[in-house]
Parts: structure tokens; C-alpha cells; sequence
């Protein structure tokens, strides 16, 4: 399987000078609403007991819906080519889209001096330790808020390296603040820095170099 990715790619960001909004809006649209409820029901059998007396049927009700959906899906190549344009990729991403069911979604603001910052509570779907998110979780959060925060200082890249520190375990249903900034340039790399903080105290921080595309390349085809 292959596809043709447009010229024009649109970044992780949709950051407009003076927009505070960094990342894609929730739209009052059926497609959103969708994505939302799909979240509501992974959180819900995330809280429900093996044994519930509800869930042969609940099952045969989800498989229901599954199918429909299914049914009316675009080709996978024309899907991900229309994903590339306009705001389609950040819409889809799986840390920040509201579009994306597994994202939480995060949302992220300009909050001054080059920082890029949004809030986001976790539960039991992202799970790792007992009552703690999963690190790889906390990984995405932080390449995803990385990467914001390259397109508001105005230089983007591609993730090249990601060093992540553990500091403190991270709370599960605690408003997690989630911020990073650009630090430095140098040539076609970019360093950016960034961090989680859950009641004050920093739980993880994270550390990456970023690459940009050589002037003038274009898009090519993905397998």
C-alpha cells in the first residue's frame, strides 16, 4: 500500500500570530461529538468490572456500531491524503486532535515568552503503574508539546531524538500541565525542552532535538 503525501504538509500546530490556540479546536460537528463519546465509552470500560452482568450485551451493541462504521470508512490512501491537508493532520494526531479518539486531547495555548502550555487529566485508560499514567504516554504528551512549541517560535522539524527524565511518578485524575519551549537553533536543528507537572512538582521532563527538511523538499510517497 502506498500514497502520495502533498507538497504542502501541515505541521502538528495550527498557530496563527495572535491566535493563543496552539493545537486544532474542538468543532461543534458530528465527527468531534463521534471522537468524544468513543472516549467516554474506552474510560468507562476502563472502570467496569469483568464480571458485569451488562456486558454480553453491551458487547453485541459495540460490534453493532463497529460494523456500521466500517461500512462507510474511506480507502485508507484517500483518507491519509485528505489527513495531510488543511488542518487534517493536527485534527488526527494522537496526543492533541480532537478528532483522534485514543488522544486525551491536549490542548495547548501560548502562554508567553515562547512557552507553549496546556492542561490534560489522564485516567485509567492511561494507566501504567497502579495510579500512575504510563511513561510512553507521558513520552507522546512531551513530543507532541515539543513539537507545538517549535512551530510558535516559527522553526519546525522532524523528532530526531526525544531524552526523557522520570522524575516522579505521574498522577492519574490529577490536572497534568503539560509546557515547552524552544531553546536554541543551530542550522537545521532545533532544541526544545519541556516538562509535566502535576500539583507543583515536575514529574517529567524531556529534552529533543528536532530536525527541519532541507529547503525545497518535496513530498514524496509513503509505504
Amino acid at each position: 500500500m502506498q500514497w502520495t503525501v502533498p507538497d504542502a504538509r501541515k505541521e502538528l500546530s495550527r498557530y496563527t500570530p495572535g491566535d493563543p490556540h496552539l493545537t486544532a479546536p474542538f468543532l461543534d460537528d458530528a465527527l468531534n461529538d463521534a471522537a468524544a463519546a468513543v472516549r467516554r465509552i474506552v474510560d468507562a470500560l476502563a472502570r467496569t468490572a469483568a464480571d458485569g452482568a451488562h456486558l454480553p450485551a453491551t458487547a453485541a451493541e459495540l460490534h453493532h456500531i463497529a460494523a456500521a462504521l466500517e461500512d462507510r470508512t474511506r480507502p485508507v490512501p484517500a483518507q491519509l491524503s485528505e489527513m495531510w491537508r488543511g488542518d487534517g493532520i493536527a485534527r488526527h494526531d494522537p496526543a492533541t486532535g480532537p478528532e483522534n479518539p485514543i488522544a486525551p486531547p491536549l490542548n495547548m495555548v501560548n502562554a508567553g515568552d515562547g512557552w507553549a502550555e496546556g492542561t490534560v487529566t489522564l485516567g485509567l485508560p492511561y494507566q501504567g503503574p497502579p495510579g500512575n499514567v504510563h511513561g510512553g504516554i507521558c513520552g507522546l504528551l512531551l513530543d507532541a508539546a515539543l513539537a507545538v512549541a517549535n512551530h510558535l517560535a516559527g522553526t519546525n522539524g522532524m523528532t530526531a531524538q526525544l531524552d526523557i527524565t522520570y522524575r516522579r511518578p505521574t498522577p492519574l485524575y490529577v490536572p497534568l500541565t503539560v509546557r515547552a519551549k524552544q531553546v536554541s537553533v543551530d542550522g537545521r536543528k532545533r532544541f526544545t525542552f519541556g516538562e509535566i507537572v502535576a500539583e507543583g512538582v515536575v514529574r517529567v521532563s524531556a529534552k529533543g532535538l528536532f530536525v527541519a527538511r532541507p529547503d525545497g523538499m518535496p513530498g514524496g510517497v509513503v509505504r
